[in-house]
């Protein structure tokens, strides 16, 4: 019978009937791994498993607020005691605190005026119960009744796992009856396995295969997307995820008031951001601003800090630091995103875009279909669609649509459109500019046939192991 190093370890430390815990805590094994590993013993007949349940109580959260500033009838008392009349109290302590009071024979109420009549002598019995149980403690059943009744505490079950050895797996297979001792440290400082006789091991037995560690499935498209821009001769944008307001907003033409702007659709940082330092690149956009939205354009709004909404901010970045001249530029960038939305099984608050801009003073629209839909084909898709649609950084804009043969429809994956002069002239003073921003995990989806856009990222190691990009 194979061990594994774990379960022979486990054995040389289980001398007697012991918890998962004391077991852990004695071996140096992780709590988890001597979870795992005693079923295992169980099945081999090497150790005895059972469960024990300990019950107890805990305290409810009126229950610490009763503790940490006295129960309803302490506090009816103390207001008896400093002749406050019952108008005084609060709700809790009309209903149950005078209630308790009076059952207790602390006061009695007569005109809506308390009478003091036997007054506790120490500390309130109650309270010492809830302090005890907040120790730890055990308290009386009577007194444990009374906090369970009135919801001051709630009662709890702890399981905890047991091992014991098994005396069969202390002899041999061959049923000699010899000692099978397990090879622990303390016998190598000892010297005592050299009396001791071992169970021979099997070196050539068949042992599980490891699986080949593989990259992530998100992580192989994101070669394979880069790959194909590379072929199209393209050259790769990067940028942070951090940005501010300015590159992520205002230099998008993105008005300040802009709904999207809100906390509801973007995550915003403590830090405020610094400017760009070129002042006539900044007047630049904070005139186009005022001309063509109106009102004053505020640089403490460019300066908030963002985690980015959309890759389109490297873009422009990359517009503005390495697209001056007349020499044609094509870049493309892979990058997370942040929204600030619900997660369900079509959306994520982070996910991947994949981004793109041509600048080229005689680039066109067709064009701008043209390197789209090669994208595509080289992914797999056969079927394109193309949709007017809304921006407020580019017209005319678009909607990228693929046919899903598998569904028999339609699936949009991004937009696209070319760069409102508003944009780019600010920038790099140039015009056109092609641009696109389109999602990395949709497509992915559909390749693998999945439903659920959050299995990407579930801790499931064996589901991932079999997905591939088809």
């Amino acid at each position: 019978m194979a061990l594994h190093q774990i379960e022979s370890r486990m054995l040389s430390y289980l001398g007697s009937k012991m918890t998962a815990q004391e077991l852990s805590e004695k071996s140096g094994i992780p709590l988890s791994s001597v979870l795992s590993f005693s079923e295992n013993l169980r099945e081999k007949g090497l150790a005895k498993v059972t469960h024990q349940e300990e019950r107890g109580i805990r305290l409810t959260e009126d229950g610490k607020r009763c503790l940490s500033v006295g129960l309803p009838e302490e506090r009816v008392l103390s207001c008896a005691k400093q002749g406050k009349s019952a108008l005084s109290l609060s709700p809790e302590e009309k209903s149950a605190g005078v209630n308790w009071a009076m059952k207790n024979g602390w006061v009695a109420l007569k005109q809506g005026s308390f009478q003091l009549l036997n007054a506790p002598q120490g500390e309130y019995h109650l309270r010492l119960a809830l302090r005890k149980v907040s120790d730890g403690e055990k308290i009386s059943s009577d007194e444990e009744a009374v906090l369970l009744k009135r919801k001051l505490a709630q009662a709890t079950v702890a399981k905890t796992l047991c091992l014991e050895p098994v005396s069969a797996a202390l002899k041999s297979e061959g049923g000699r009856g010899e000692e099978i001792n397990l090879l622990t440290r303390e016998m190598l400082l000892s010297g005592s396995w050299k009396k001791s006789s071992f169970r021979k091991y099997d070196a050539s037995a068949p042992v599980e295969i490891p699986p080949i560690a593989k990259r992530h499935m998100v992580s192989r498209l994101k070669r394979k997307i880069a790959g194909i821009f590379v072929e199209m001769g393209f050259e790769e944008m990067q940028g942070p995820e951090i940005q501010s307001s300015f590159w992520n907003f205002d230099a998008l033409f993105q008005p300040q008031d802009h709904p999207a702007r809100d906390l509801a659709d973007t995550f915003y940082l403590k830090a405020a951001s610094i400017l760009p330092s070129d002042k006539a690149m900044v007047s630049r956009v904070k005139k186009v601003h005022e001309k063509s939205w109106g009102g004053s354009w505020l640089e403490e709004n460019a300066e908030k800090t963002v985690l980015r909404t959309h890759t389109t901010a490297v873009s422009a970045a990359y517009l503005y630091r390495h697209c001056q001249g007349k020499t044609p530029k094509k870049y493309f960038s892979i990058g997370k995103v942040y929204r600030n939305e619900a997660t369900d099984y079509k959306h994520l608050a982070e996910f991947f875009q994949v981004e793109g801009i041509v600048v080229f003073e005689k680039a066109t629209f067709r064009d701008l279909l043209g390197c789209l839909k090669e994208f595509y084909r080289k992914l797999g898709f056969k079927k394109i669609r193309f949709q007017p649609s809304y921006f407020p950084y580019t017209e005319p804009s678009l909607e990228v649509s693929v046919y899903f043969e598998k569904k028999k429809q339609w699936l949009e994956l991004g937009g696209a459109g070319i760069f409102r002069p508003e944009v780019s002239l600010p920038l790099c003073s140039r015009y056109p500019v092609l641009a696109w921003g389109l999602s990395l995990e949709r497509p992915l989806m559909l390749l693998n046939d999945m439903d659920d856009i959050r299995d990407f990222y579930r801790s499931n190691v064996g589901w991932i192991r079999k997905q591939k990009i088809k």
